[in-house]
């Protein structure tokens, strides 16, 4: 990850992958453990895009736009207030990273396989986004550059290791012996 700017405003990070990467929870624990405020990106689709991910349809980049345009508006809104801030977002092309790149944004991508993947949409409850669509996602992702400014984790069996590894990649204290609380179940 390469150094903000002087007069740069302070960091935002963009949670990225596909469908079942653990976005959200990931997301969760870094806001509660920096202390700074949080975006579900999904909380900013239109019903349309929603209604039609709960269908089994995948978005076009048409559908996209105004989304990621709701992101930047958001990334924005907190350079404008000096604040540090973390959304979550597919973010699957670089086109629609490129929407929302800015110089003070890092690209956290989560990354795991399909089968990983799969067992974990496999036992997800409570989400529109139906496990038929990874598919699509995996198809349309474009593994972000070492240009982008990136993170790229691996998936694992610990959410909390995967936040400890995002906290030392961006060069943040650990919790105090790195533990991290259990979050709850989606409910």
């Amino acid at each position: 990850m390469k150094a903000a700017a002087a007069g740069t405003p302070p960091p935002v990070l963009v949670v990225m992958g596909v469908t079942g990467t653990g976005k959200s929870t990931v997301a969760a624990m870094l806001a509660e453990h920096l202390g700074w405020e949080l975006r579900e990106g999904d909380a900013l689709h239109p019903a349309a895009n929603i209604a039609k991910m709960a269908a089994g349809t995948p978005l076009t980049d048409a559908d996209r736009w105004p989304w990621l345009d709701q992101i930047a508006g958001w990334i924005d809104e907190l350079a404008a207030e000096d604040a540090p801030g973390i959304v979550t977002c597919s973010a699957l092309k670089r086109s629609y990273r490129d929407r929302l790149r800015r110089p003070n944004v890092t690209f956290v991508h989560l990354a795991g396989d399909r089968a990983t993947l799969g067992a974990r949409l496999a036992t997800r409850r409570g989400h529109f986004m139906p496990p038929s669509l990874l598919d699509s996602q995996l198809a349309t992702l474009e593994v972000p550059g070492p240009d982008e400014n990136v993170i790229t984790i691996g998936l694992s069996d610990s959410t909390a290791q995967e936040v400890t590894e995002i906290l030392s990649k961006l060069g943040r204290p650990e919790p105090p012996y790195g533990v991290f609380p259990t979050p709850a179940p989606p409910g």
